[in-house]
């Protein structure tokens, strides 16, 4: 399928996604409907166990489209859509089973971020720079950024960035624990495609989408429903082909032949 406002790439198992909307990549109502179809389309792509998300050119995403909210002035229904969309999108990619690492190119800005910090995964290069400057705008974040910030550093952390509508570098990103890698720009796809093989080469798919599902879910949970997850996950794996293969290879001493059912 072609998109408009994306570069799709496939190798091996490995699916890359340079979001293409020129001239930042910025978030439009239309670009965020076909990220959502194209996310969809991948959860269900038995070629795809990793992807990748990045930008075109110099951004990863500099935000939302700003020029759409002049339309949504003086009419809380459509900034609620505007929102509603935007939450969606994130959510359905934190909710994909296959790992996503977002490779940060480029400034990720506002619903940038958001969208960075609802995949599983966070590198960026050197000169990136991150930040939710919305309250500049006399608006707040809204595509999950007051949530998700909170959670995956601390409510003071995410109070100071929100109401300061401070930038960071890349570097000050990782000391606060929002990325988990700095690396040049030049290898910066290298490296997210290391860390793709990583999670995956070598494993059940059936075991990784479970595992993905419980980290994932739980990260919204509290703790008695996550280990129930966990414990009916874990019984499910007995009834799958790749459990006993793994099983019987570690006996036997040798690599499995996992065939991901």
């Amino acid at each position: 399928m072609d998109y408009k406002f994306a570069k799709v790439n496939k190798e091996s198992f490995i699916t890359t996604i340079e979001v293409n909307n020129a001239p930042a990549n910025a978030l439009s109502s239309a670009c965020i409907a076909e990220l959502r179809t194209l996310f969809k389309e991948l959860a269900s792509d038995e070629e795809t166990r990793v992807i990748i998300l990045t930008g075109a050119g110099r951004f990863f995403v500099a935000g939302a489209d700003i020029k759409e909210f002049v339309s949504a002035l003086g009419d809380e229904e459509k900034g609620l859509a505007m929102a509603e969309a935007g939450q969606a999108l994130c959510n359905e990619i934190e909710a994909l089973n296959k790992p996503v690492i977002a490779a940060i190119n480029g400034p990720a800005l506002g619903g940038g971020l958001e969208l960075a910090m609802g995949c599983h995964f966070r590198i960026a290069s050197e000169g990136a720079i991150l930040g939710l400057p919305e309250l500049q705008l006399g608006l707040i974040p809204t595509f999950g950024g007051t949530q998700r910030l909170s959670k995956i550093t601390n409510t003071a952390t995410a109070l100071h960035l929100i109401l300061s509508s401070k930038q960071l570098n890349a570097q000050e990103a990782v000391q606060i624990g929002l990325i988990q890698l700095v690396v040049p720009q030049e290898e910066l796809l290298q490296n997210a495609r290391a860390i793709a093989l990583a999670l995956v080469e070598g494993k059940s798919m059936t075991s990784v989408t479970s595992a993905v599902e419980c980290i994932m879910q739980g990260f919204n949970e509290n703790m008695n429903e996550g280990l129930e997850r966990e414990r009916r996950k874990f019984a499910e794996l007995f009834l799958t082909e790749d459990a006993k293969e793994g099983i019987q290879a570690f006996i036997e001493k040798r690599k499995p032949n996992f065939t991901h059912r």
